[in-house]
């Protein structure tokens, strides 16, 4: 698409024209007025994420794997949305993983011209041996990004499932994927400035893609994370109360049980719900697909 000027993202918005003449608390108030109509605008768009989301874990579940392609801002919040997964909910850095162009570099400095490869994404994918059961996700705020439209255009030819996300309505009738989700914020405060309202629209929609998929896969008990990482004292405080919580055990006699079970909260509640040992309750989860309150109701069983 060689005029941007078209571009939704690129519009001037008529609210800040004069954003540099009035005072710091009435420049606040309209990034704020504007940054209100986000959360609206995603609203719009629940119906292509919930496709999403029961697309990546169908495919996740099969063994496959989730990729956030992107460039500046994109790329950042991708890379960021990846590598809250593991520490989260206990799942392998390999299962989302976020690419941007020009590399780990580009996360603390711009990499010039990088996001103009178009062949820059195919490299990145192939290296990381893409198969068709996984996902590719596209994220361009202005929806013309050539890094993340060679990138799609490359997943698709590989069997890969497709998912574009952009602000930019009139470039998504250009790119072909399976589902595009499309939120339009309008026109940024400052004008192109897709950090702010498409970036905080991206960051709301990754936040629903990861949690949602990561509920479907069983890594949470109602809205408890059972599958978190106890790498830090909040963390193992947080699965001792969470075990506490689900078993009307004290927190001392919950870290005794988090213990004999080598801290995975998981196998401890399984152990206590379902009054069974170590390698019985692991064996359960195997058995459930790692879905806790499928394993305990399999044995008649309920909790909290």
């Amino acid at each position: 698409m060689g005029n941007w000027s078209k571009l939704l993202t690129e519009q001037r918005n008529p609210a800040s024209e004069n954003l540099d003449e009035i005072s710091t608390l009435e420049m606040l108030a309209i990034i704020n007025r504007e940054d209100a109509l986000v959360p609206k605008a995603v609203a719009q768009q629940l119906a292509p994420i919930a496709q999403a989301i029961d697309l990546i874990s169908q495919q996740v579940a099969k063994g496959g794997r989730l990729f956030y392609l992107g460039a500046g801002t994109s790329g950042r919040l991708g890379v960021l949305d990846a590598s809250e997964c593991p520490p989260t909910f206990s799942v392998s850095p390999d299962m989302v993983q976020g690419l941007i162009a020009g590399g780990s570099s580009a996360l603390f400095k711009a990499v010039e011209g990088a996001e103009d490869n178009i062949d820059g994404a195919q490299s990145d994918l192939s290296q990381r041996s893409l198969t068709a059961n996984d996902v590719v996700m596209g994220i361009a705020a202005s929806g013309v990004t050539p890094y993340v439209l060679g990138g799609l255009a490359f997943a698709k030819g590989m069997g890969c499932s497709t998912i574009f996300f952009t602000c930019s309505p009139t470039a998504s009738h250009l790119v072909e994927a399976d589902i595009k989700i499309i939120p339009e914020v309008g026109p940024e405060v400052i004008t192109g400035s897709t950090r702010l309202k498409a970036g905080t629209a991206t960051k709301l929609v990754l936040n629903m893609i990861s949690s949602g998929t990561m509920v479907k896969l069983g890594k949470t008990y109602g809205n408890l994370m059972v599958d978190l990482q106890p790498t830090n004292a909040k963390l193992r405080d947080r699965s001792e109360r969470i075990f506490a919580n689900l078993t009307g055990h004290t927190a001392e006699s919950a870290a005794e049980c988090l213990h004999r079970a080598d801290g995975h909260l998981k196998w401890a509640l399984v152990m206590e719900l379902c009054q069974v040992d170590l390698k019985q309750a692991q064996a359960l989860l195997e058995e459930h697909a790692g879905i806790v309150k499928h394993a305990i109701r399999s044995r008649g069983k309920t909790s909290g």
